[in-house]
């Protein structure tokens, strides 16, 4: 810019003094933009010196013929800008501390030479100049702009200064108004709050003050040494050693003998010491309150009965000042006297020295130091170990005050040995004790460079945890406001949450950096979560902040976050709402991408069997969005690593149980899984061949039989049955024997089975009834339904079942209904044989008297029937416990044991098989079941009783107890059951036989 200004006619001494001007002004603007301190002043003062500029260029391009009306002008802006140059380069260089203290003088100052260039604007004669009215209107602006400037303090550093004369007036102010207030100042003017830089800072100030009286400055400098009065009881101001040295020297000089008060010192009206003596314009002092009072109700002067008021009154500075000094030199003697009472063995005397102590801390700040001066915080932590709770919560009341006083005194609290181990040892004592060492612990966790060793303390944030819930809402604050202040750290954060306080770890795996949040996920992940936790956590919003890792580009970042959704997904409810939140979508695309990281994989297939049961529960839950997501996970059952594969089987096994197994089922034949499962019957892994019978079994489970007879063959009966005797998987050996159950019946299978001897592979699993697990209920189960295969057919193999017989009624009373079920078809198959097996009656000898004994007959068969040659079911005692079975609230198993039963009516065996059921009361449950919710089972009762009520006599015996049911089914019923049961109706005479309204 220089040339810009310099360039053009030149008119001699009065262009070149107008062009250096011009210059400086450009140099002031800027310059100004490095000040320390008033900112906002100085670049107020710029823009006008800006505005300035461009007007003087175009006078100094114009010919001035008379340069005497511009001498003045020239004269008073040089003069005005010498002074800026001076100021700007004041507040540049000088100490900021300094520069603070005098922004009211700066602020002052540019106001001054903002006024003075108005003034200097002023004198030039605008009228005569040749210039354009657009011009000459814009500086008339300016020259009033500047005439009317005003320049104020900032706020912020007006606070600052009002807070610094309020200390100096009261001159009794605390250190932590003198921090605070150090502090403040630092703050504004950019400098670090450090200690060593405040420190620093200090000192530089203080310099500026002594070349302050070199210039001879004396007011300012008198000024300033009331600041720095009062800036020295910061802590940073001055060192430890500084204080404890000025201390000691003063306590030494006292003598060890408190002193009596001077009678000056006591209130005429109170007879106490005054602590706000006031004094009357006849000279004598009272104590404030005490005389405002005595006037208040009307009163002359105590001392000289003339009339008086509060205007009246004046400070007596001299004397309060003496009475603080008497106050303080009783109180360090005081001090340093009960020190040595602290070691007494008499617990009272210790008591009563503490709460000395106590109030003395409580009365000043200043009395807080002197006593940490006294080195009383060993002692005090010493006293904590003793057996005394009333001592060591007075301890910890002492210390806590002691706290209060700064950062320095919780540094030398938390270093004193084992001080921090004693103080956490009383969060576990009685609840008084435990509410001064959690509120000591808070005032200790304030300052920084405590909190690190608060966290390290074994079992310190497992009480404050449980402090944190407790019955005291003061003590459970402090708890958390105490865990607060340490959760800067991850550890401390990490152990929170061991502890079952999980806000902070929440809110790092929400907000932090990727380590943090990868570290906070890892301890999800890794933690033994109840389901309490687990559900907390989700309602605190853990889910969002876990799938968004599943999308972070690094792997283990979304391992851990996969880690902790599989650790939580085992609650039911979390799993659902994974779902529900679109989890599976990120999972199904890491299981099909991250081929490069078995681990990640194997997490995510656990994850995705977690969620499977989950949805396996609950009706309104899909787990899959499109049946391609079942083809394609089903499809790495073949190219996984055992883990993986395992998971696979077991989600889709869960899934086979869920509401929507039929639809999976139909999608899982598709894609020819009985196939692969049937390979993973000779799985090396027997993790995997495990849960490959079990999915097998479910898929089978009133399945298609077309969809596996072409699998079914004798090398997969012994395959079976390999497992069924050589696995230690009591759920994989039922599972095992469910498929053969379900096998299709026919002698093929009967005969394959025989061959590979399964006959006592399943007859070793009956008496295992006697266990109420449902795994051992499912053996016996599944078991009895595989030797149904060895009933279908008679030949000479089947002879060898006549020993299960007694087993297979015993398990009529003591199985389940599934297992009842079976066991009565076993019985009806073998059942149905009987007439045929059942041997005829010997002709009699004519010498009779030399024949056998005579022969009891079958009451059913009418022959002799055995056990063991004709599985009678008389015979083997299980007529009754068939007729039990029928009240079995499940129809499947009322349904096979009618089945069973209806075998002794069968044919030309009605009327004796009829009286054995009259016998047995079996008939009479029958009728029960015409209120059975199946039409299949009605339909049966109905042909049975139909068949029985030929016979008059149960016609008659049974017909009155028949007719409501069978009445109710003619209103209710089927179509089919309708007449069934009206053509019984007609048999018992209630309705015509001709009647063809049903």
């Amino acid at each position: 810019m220089a040339p810009d200004v310099i360039g053009g006619p030149s008119f001699g001494p009065f262009a070149g003094l107008l062009s250096s001007t011009i210059e400086v002004i450009i140099e002031l603007v800027l310059t100004s933009k490095n000040v320390f301190i008033e900112k906002k002043s100085f670049a107020e003062l710029s823009a006008y010196l800006n505005r300035i500029v461009p007007f003087l260029k175009e006078i100094n391009r114009k010919n001035i013929n008379d340069s005497t009306p511009w001498e003045n002008v020239i004269e008073i802006l040089n003069r005005q800008t010498v002074e800026a140059r001076q100021l700007i380069s004041e507040c540049s260089k000088k100490n900021k501390v300094y520069l603070l203290l005098s922004c009211r003088s700066i602020s002052k100052r540019i106001e001054n030479i903002t006024r003075e260039i108005s003034r200097a604007l002023s004198c030039i004669p605008l009228a005569s100049l040749d210039i354009s009215s657009g011009i000459k209107e814009e500086i008339v602006q300016l020259i009033d702009s500047m005439r009317t400037a005003e320049f104020k303090t900032a706020i912020a550093e007006e606070e600052i200064l009002e807070k610094i004369e309020s200390g100096m007036q009261q001159r009794n102010v605390d250190r932590s108004y003198a921090n605070k207030l150090f502090v403040s100042i630092a703050e504004a003017v950019g400098v670090s709050t450090e200690s060593s830089a405040l420190r620093r800072e200090f000192e530089e100030f203080k310099n500026e003050i002594d070349n302050a009286r070199l210039r001879k400055d004396q007011a300012e400098a008198l000024q300033m040494d009331q600041i720095i009065a009062l800036l020295e009881r910061a802590d940073a101001a001055t060192s430890r050693q500084e204080k404890e040295k000025k201390y000691f020297t003063k306590r030494k000089s006292l003598g060890n003998q408190p002193l009596e008060p001077l009678l000056s010192f006591y209130c005429p009206i109170t007879r106490e010491v005054m602590t706000d003596p006031v004094e009357t314009p006849s000279g004598h002092t009272f104590e404030r309150c005490a005389i405002e009072k005595w006037l208040a109700e009307g009163n002359l002067c105590p001392m000289t009965s003339t009339p008086l008021n509060n205007t009246m009154l004046r400070p007596n500075k001299t004397l309060r000042q003496s009475i603080e000094e008497w106050k303080d030199r009783n109180t360090m003697i005081t001090i340093a006297s009960l020190k040595l009472k602290l070691s007494s063995t008499k617990e009272e005397e210790v008591l009563n020295c503490l709460e000395q102590l106590r109030d003395i801390c409580e009365q000043r700040e200043i009395h807080r130091e002197w006593v940490i001066m006294e080195d009383y915080i060993p002692n005090l932590i010493k006293l904590l170990g003793l057996k005394s709770r009333d001592i060591r919560n007075l301890v910890l009341e002492v210390l806590c005050v002691l706290a209060k006083d700064g950062d320095d005194t919780k540094e030398r609290i938390a270093e004193a040995d084992s001080a921090l181990e004693s103080i956490v040892h009383s969060l576990g004592r009685r609840i008084g004790e435990r509410k001064s060492a959690v509120a000591l612990l808070l005032e200790l966790s304030n300052c920084k460079s405590v909190q690190e060793s608060i966290g390290k303390v074994q079992g310190c944030i497992l009480l404050l945890v449980t402090m944190s819930s407790c019955d005291d809402n003061k003590a459970a604050k402090d708890a958390r406001d105490v865990l607060e202040n340490i959760s800067f750290s991850d550890d401390n954060v990490i152990l929170m949450a061991k502890a079952n306080y999980f806000k902070y770890l929440l809110q790092r795996l929400s907000s932090g950096s990727s380590d943090v949040k990868f570290r906070m996920a890892k301890t999800l992940g890794e933690m033994e979560l109840t389901d309490h936790n687990k559900s907390s956590l989700f309602e605190e919003g853990v889910l969002d902040s876990l799938l968004s890792l599943l999308s972070h580009g690094e792997i283990e970042v979304k391992q851990a976050g996969v880690k902790a959704l599989l650790n939580l997904s085992s609650l039911p409810k979390n799993g659902q709402e994974m779902i529900r939140k679109g989890v599976m979508r990120p999972l199904l695309d890491t299981l099909y991408r991250h081929t490069s990281s078995q681990s990640l994989r194997e997490l995510v297939a656990a994850t995705i069997t977690k969620l499977a049961f989950s949805a396996s529960i609950e009706t309104q839950v899909s787990l899959f969005d499109a049946d391609e997501d079942i083809y394609e996970l089903f499809s790495l059952v073949n190219v996984n690593g055992p883990a993986v594969q395992q998971s696979i089987l077991q989600a889709f096994c869960a899934m086979c149980k869920s509401p929507s197994a039929a639809s999976v089922k139909a999608k899982l034949a598709q894609c020819s899984a009985v196939q692969v499962l049937v390979q993973f019957f000779e799985h090396g892994n027997s993790n995997v061949r495990s849960d490959a019978v079990k999915l097998f079994c479910c898929l089978i489970e009133n399945g298609d039989e077309a969809m596996i007879q072409e699998h079914v063959d004798q090398k997969f009966i012994e395959i079976l049955l390999k497992i069924i005797k050589t696995s230690e998987d009591e759920e994989e050996i039922a599972c095992a024997m469910g498929i053969i159950s379900h096998l299709p019946q026919s002698p093929q299978v009967s005969e394959w089975l025989f061959a590979a001897e399964g006959l006592p592979v399943f007859s070793r699993f009956l008496p295992e009834v006697k266990h109420k697990s449902s795994c051992k209920l499912q053996l016996v189960e599944n078991a009895v339904g595989a030797l149904c295969h060895f009933t279908v057919s008679i030949n000479q193999q089947t002879q060898r079942v006549a020993g299960l017989v007694p087993k297979l009624v015993r398990l009529l009373d003591l199985g389940t209904s599934l297992t009842k079920k079976r066991a009565a078809v076993c019985l009806a198959q073998l059942s149905e044989n009987s007439q045929t097996l059942s041997r005829p009656i010997p002709r009699r000898n004519r010498l009779w008297c030399f024949s056998p004994s005579q022969v009891e007959l079958c009451p059913v068969h009418r022959g002799i029937c055995t056990l063991e040659t004709s599985f009678c079911l008389v015979e083997a005692g299980a007529v009754g416990p068939l007729v039990r079975v029928l009240g079995d609230p499940d129809p499947g198993a009322c349904e096979a044991s009618l089945d069973a039963l209806l075998t002794l009516i069968k044919d030309e065996k009605l009327q004796s098989g009829a009286k054995v059921l009259a016998e047995e009361n079996a008939i009479p449950s029958m009728i029960k079941l015409l209120g059975s919710p199946s039409p299949e089972l009605q339909q049966k009762v109905l042909n049975s009783l139909e068949r029985i009520f030929r016979l008059l006599e149960y016609k008659q015996m049974y017909e009155s107890s028949a007719q409501m049911p069978l009445v109710d089914l003619t209103q209710r019923g089927t179509s089919n059951i309708k007449s069934l049961a009206a053509k019984v109706l007609a048999q018992l005479n209630v309705l015509h036989d001709q009647s063809s309204f049903f």
